[in-house]
């Protein structure tokens, strides 16, 4: 996977930015601090190492964050923004019900970045901050799937269990993940395992 790729070339991105600029957004170091959090995990995060690998000074942080965990909260509000944004809003622009549910399996299943940082994430439910964020989205992903089953015609109790198949689906995915690394399918399996998933749990049509 060529995950840690991507995030270390956006945060060479970012840091090229600084030494043009001389100074760091908010939004810069938010996103810096999402994809550390992706790589190392929420306990990992912290300030002088960030700072050093965005080749600037702490002083730089303090101008937008008074503390780490105002840095951590940016970071986690950057992350719903960009789930609200990159998925929700563009899959409300589908007006076909099974087609919005359809994108909706392909979008998820090939976001590795997100499932890396919701991964690290359910690593962090202990911390006071984490437990909200992921609390928030995992509500408004049921509800959102919910509704759009409830538009491919099926009746409020079976549009809620059948969410709730998909998105223990997804979590459990991913708790797989972790306690299984060694065994990750290779892009074909997983290719199927989409594909059966889609089949078993998205209404025909006709």
């Amino acid at each position: 996977m060529c995950l840690n790729w991507a995030m270390t070339d956006q945060i060479a991105s970012i840091s090229g930015k600084a030494d043009r600029a001389g100074r760091l957004s908010a939004d810069d170091w938010a996103a810096a601090a999402l994809q550390q959090i992706g790589e190392l995990g929420v306990p990992a995060l912290a300030v002088e190492p960030l700072a050093r690998r965005l080749g600037v000074t702490k002083g730089s942080f303090y101008w937008h964050f008074p503390t780490r965990d105002a840095l951590l909260q940016a970071a986690l509000d950057r992350w719903e923004q960009y789930e609200q944004t990159q998925v929700f809003d563009r899959l409300e622009a589908i007006g076909d019900s099974r087609a919005r549910l359809e994108q909706l399996f392909q979008l998820v299943a090939h976001d590795d970045v997100s499932h890396v940082i919701y991964g690290q994430l359910l690593r962090a439910m202990d911390n006071p901050l984490v437990q909200p964020a992921v609390s928030r989205i995992s509500r408004r992903r049921l509800e959102w799937v919910t509704d759009s089953f409830r538009r491919a015609g099926f009746d409020v109790d079976t549009a809620r269990y059948r969410a709730r198949l998909v998105y223990s689906a997804y979590v459990g995915f991913l708790q797989l993940g972790l306690q299984l690394p060694q065994e990750r399918p290779s892009k074909e399996e997983y290719e199927a395992y989409v594909a059966h998933m889609m089949a078993t749990l998205i209404p025909k049509q006709g």
